[in-house]
């Protein structure tokens, strides 16, 4: 049980563990770069070991980034549901094989999208965080328009947007190179990318949970193209429904080898796989998410894995609750991710957290762990007081309504996976 869980991954003091795990959490406190067969050893940790593993991340937690907890106020705005992709782990998105499941299809009007980011900023928000499906009828003008419309209302929101695979589809449809469309992203306003559609990067895995989506080297092509061009983006691993732990190694090992290349991950994301609603759970080929121990030894492994080379772990209040997040702030973690605000894919999923936690709960949690909340910006520099202010005197959201999707310009068949102009062969 969680509370069994959580206080395993508070125990300093169990019992002595063997010398061969000892000698990989030395290697990873090194900034080592741990093999593949290390790092699914330390997700095989039980009992004492559990223990030592959480121990060993907390330490270089406590090393790296001092007793501050870091937030910050945003929200999300998710401007369509409607996607021609069929990714089977999805609850949010929708199209015709898709009707019955959770809500209608919709698609927001740029107004109702400045609408949001402007009433997001009044309570206090330094960043909007947009993302949706891929909409048959959107291009790479839709994004750069959405970014000019934002930036014309509010020049000092920070816009942190767009999936890999919405840049990959937007460079596309313009006929752009990924580095062209993400410069004029960049000259539109767009600030930092979110490193989402990453789920599991091994193909093994992504033929079975989204085989018409990015493959694993397509996504990290995108990251190191924006990384390029010069902007900063998150890393994420969608974990606990089709894969195992040498899958989770290989998933981490990527996104530390680019990091290495690169320096522009700002922080990695563990997202466990919610499961009430997802199609593939639904058909029985998926598990129930992955268990409170392994999502706490994730973030955990993260921290010594990634070590030193991307310095903050954020853990996600949305899927892993308060336990969870307490469980997380003792293994390793530093970031709590954003307020949010409005919080639509993983309700969808079926998770019940709740869809906004202002900055008094933000930092009530934060302090219940005994550190020190901080409210930041999304490059994790210092918020101007008077934002600060403003974020806990926020007035109460007004009620979201969507705008109903209208038919599609392309109601037939699925269109296939476009590509971007400079990888033309990659298929």
């Amino acid at each position: 049980p969680p509370a069994a869980i959580l206080g395993q991954s508070r125990a300093r003091d169990a019992a002595p563990v063997s010398d061969a795990l000892n000698a990989v959490l030395a290697r990873a406190a090194q900034g080592a770069d741990l093999s593949e067969a290390e790092i699914v050893r330390l997700f095989q940790a039980r009992g004492a070991e559990f223990s030592a593993v959480c121990a060993a991340a907390d330490r270089l937690r406590a090393r790296m980034c001092g007793d501050t907890v870091s937030y910050v106020v945003n929200r999300n705005i998710n401007y369509t549901n409607v996607c021609y992709f069929k990714c089977q782990f999805c609850a949010f998105s929708k199209g015709k094989l898709s009707e019955n499941l959770r809500g209608k299809p919709y698609d927001l009007g740029l107004g109702e999208i400045v609408r949001r980011a402007e009433e997001a900023w009044a309570r206090g928000a330094s960043e909007v965080c947009m993302q949706g499906g891929i909409h048959p009828d959107y291009t790479g003008q839709t994004y750069l328009d959405i970014c000019r419309a934002v930036k014309a209302a509010l020049p000092d929101m920070h816009i942190h947007a767009f999936s890999p695979l919405e840049i990959w589809q937007g460079a596309a449809t313009l006929e752009l190179s990924l580095e062209a469309f993400l410069s004029a992203l960049k000259e539109a306003g767009l600030g930092t990318l979110p490193g989402t559609a990453a789920e599991t990067l091994d193909d093994e895995v992504r033929a079975v949970l989204c085989p018409d989506k990015l493959k694993s080297d397509e996504w990290l092509a995108v990251m190191a193209a924006a990384h390029k061009v010069g902007f900063k983006t998150t890393a994420t691993i969608m974990y606990g429904h089709v894969e195992g732990p040498e899958h989770w190694a290989r998933h981490l090992r990527k996104i530390r080898d680019l990091q290495k290349q690169t320096g522009g991950f700002t922080e990695f994301v563990p997202l466990p796989f919610v499961h009430m609603e997802a199609p593939i759970y639904l058909k029985g080929r998926a598990r129930q998410g992955p268990t409170f121990r392994e999502a706490v030894l994730m973030h955990a492994v993260a921290r010594l894995v990634l070590h030193p080379h991307i310095p903050n772990i954020q853990t996600s209040w949305v899927k892993m609750g308060r336990e969870g997040v307490l469980a997380c702030l003792d293994a390793g973690v530093n970031d709590l991710g954003g307020t949010l605000m409005n919080e639509t894919i993983t309700r969808a999923a079926g998770a019940t957290h709740g869809q906004e936690m202002p900055p008094e709960a933000m930092e009530a949690l934060i302090r219940a762990a005994g550190r020190t909340p901080r409210q930041r910006r999304t490059d994790y520099g210092e918020i101007a007081p008077s934002r600060v202010a403003a974020s806990f005197a926020a007035a109460p959201l007004s009620p979201v309504v969507n705008e109903a999707a209208g038919k599609f310009a392309r109601p037939g068949a699925r269109p296939e996976k476009p590509v971007p102009a400079d990888l033309g062969e990659a298929n």
